[in-house]
């Protein structure tokens, strides 16, 4: 770039990330504080993630569904551990219609309380199980300290919601969704390596048995929760009094669970491959893989031919033909949007039946290919790089996560991840941690299998600093 545009990461990490929502066009402030207004190129991008997450739920069973987002506050409060969570994050409704409600409403939170309430009118038998239902739809937990995608008062997000006959099941339900859902689209779709494994019981979410979760590593060395599901065990049926008849007629509580992964995926994405330069898409996700740049009028013809063909090929191709406008400043543009190749169609090129090109995330400058050969040369560039950033996401993650014995010695100020066994460390060593800003973020096996219990032996606990 001619001139610096975002301030560097090493500088300012926090002014970097601010940079790039504001330069890459992907959202800015709402009017009421603690809101966001997510412009094309970031709904875009959630529609990315959103897409392969709902491929994935339906292709495992589960239907899609709509909830008011008004709740009875007295639904709230049934469940303790909930109310208790939550409560200094709720938004209330007081008035409505010119008068004062007889009962507040909650705008909605999560969805465990009103689904099961649904749930105890739809289940009745064994045979109306397991009930795998989904919602997408936007929350609000009032936010104290807002930053665009990541801390919101208000988000999007998709939350299922499940009730089976056991609690088995319902555990195989929330590694389900944990592994083959979360797993598969973080890891693949948006090359973001992350650690999965088990919440502590100081961070398992209000009203659960247990809490699974994804940690990713920002390239700051913070941690970010990216996604996590719930065995809530049978505390919400007992609530909510979602009971069924078994095959011997005997009336018993449903074990539910429920799962989530929001907007905040968007931040993960920004902070796990952006540069100084602004975002770094991973093609599979990427709205638009190919820019193809016009840089003079009378090259405006070949370009919409280039891009489509490449479209025919099954490429996300775009023409820039803004012809207007100087080429320094569009390709600017596409740098900061991240787009992993840009193409330039120039009439020198042209009259030598060539084009030349740049992948986003590669410094060793621009190549040249035949016109012929660029569909080919461009399906193998978008295949590596996909590799590359889910390598370099990975490589990152390994090579900044330090093994220690104990709590004393982490060092407060490295930007990183400590691995610590769980039984050295334990609820009182989670605690003072904790008076430093360090928590623990999951509980993991070595070998990558899921935890079932915080009781297994040899878990250890990866500790961060996090967003």
């Amino acid at each position: 770039m001619s001139k610096r545009v975002l301030t560097p990461q090493s500088e300012d990490f926090p002014r970097w990330y601010q940079d790039v929502v504001a330069k890459a066009d992907l959202a800015e402030n709402g009017p009421v504080r603690g809101t966001m207004i997510i412009k094309p190129w970031g709904y875009a991008l959630w529609e990315s993630v959103k897409a392969e997450v709902d491929a994935r739920i339906k292709a495992t069973g589960h239907h899609n569904v709509a909830f008011p987002m008004f709740i009875p506050n007295s639904f709230i409060t049934k469940e303790a551990d909930h109310v208790e969570g939550f409560s200094p994050e709720l938004a209330m409704v007081t008035h409505a219609g010119g008068s004062e409600l007889a009962e507040p409403l909650v705008v909605r939170p999560t969805s465990e309380t009103v689904i099961g309430d649904a749930m105890s009118r739809w289940i009745q038998g064994y045979r109306d199980l397991p009930l795998l239902i989904n919602q997408w739809a936007n929350v609000v937990r009032w936010e104290m300290r807002p930053r665009l995608f990541l801390r919101t008062s208000e988000f999007w997000w998709q939350e299922g919601h499940t009730a089976h006959a056991t609690n088995e099941d319902a555990q195989a339900e929330a590694l389900m969704a944990h592994m083959d859902i979360y797993a598969d689209v973080l890891n693949n779709h948006m090359a973001i390596a992350s650690f999965a494994g088990l919440k502590t019981k100081r961070e398992t979410f209000a009203g659960a048995d247990l809490t699974w979760t994804h940690e990713g590593m920002m390239k700051d060395g913070k941690a970010l929760q990216m996604a996590t599901s719930h065995n809530l065990g049978q505390q919400f049926a007992k609530a909510f009094d979602i009971t069924f008849t078994d095959e011997t007629n005997q009336l018993r509580h449903a074990w539910t669970t429920s799962w989530g992964l929001s907007t905040r995926t968007i931040g993960a994405l920004i902070m796990s491959h952006g540069d100084d330069n602004g975002l770094v898409l991973p093609p599979a996700m990427a709205p638009e893989q190919v820019v193809v740049i016009a840089i003079k009028e009378e090259t405006v013809p070949a370009t919409h031919d280039l891009v489509a063909k490449l479209r025919t090929a099954g490429l996300r191709a775009h023409a820039d033909i803004r012809t207007e406008q100087g080429f320094g400043r569009r390709a600017t543009e596409w740098e900061l949007k991240g787009v992993p190749v840009r193409v330039e169609v120039g009439p020198r090129d042209l009259a030598e039946e060539k084009v030349t090109y740049a992948v986003r995330d590669l410094s060793d400058g621009k190549k040249s290919v035949s016109i012929t050969e660029l569909e080919g040369a461009l399906t193998q560039e978008l295949d590596v790089m996909q590799t590359r950033l889910k390598e370099a996401s990975a490589t990152r993650l390994r090579e900044r996560t330090v093994d220690v014995e104990t709590a004393d010695a982490v060092d407060r100020d490295y930007a990183g991840f400590y691995r610590i066994p769980w039984a050295n460390l334990g609820e009182d060593g989670e605690t003072t941690l904790a008076e430093d800003a360090w928590t623990v973020r999951c509980l993991i096996h070595e070998n990558g299998e899921q935890p079932n219990s915080r009781d297994e032996a040899g878990l250890l606990a990866i500790v961060a600093k996090a967003y």
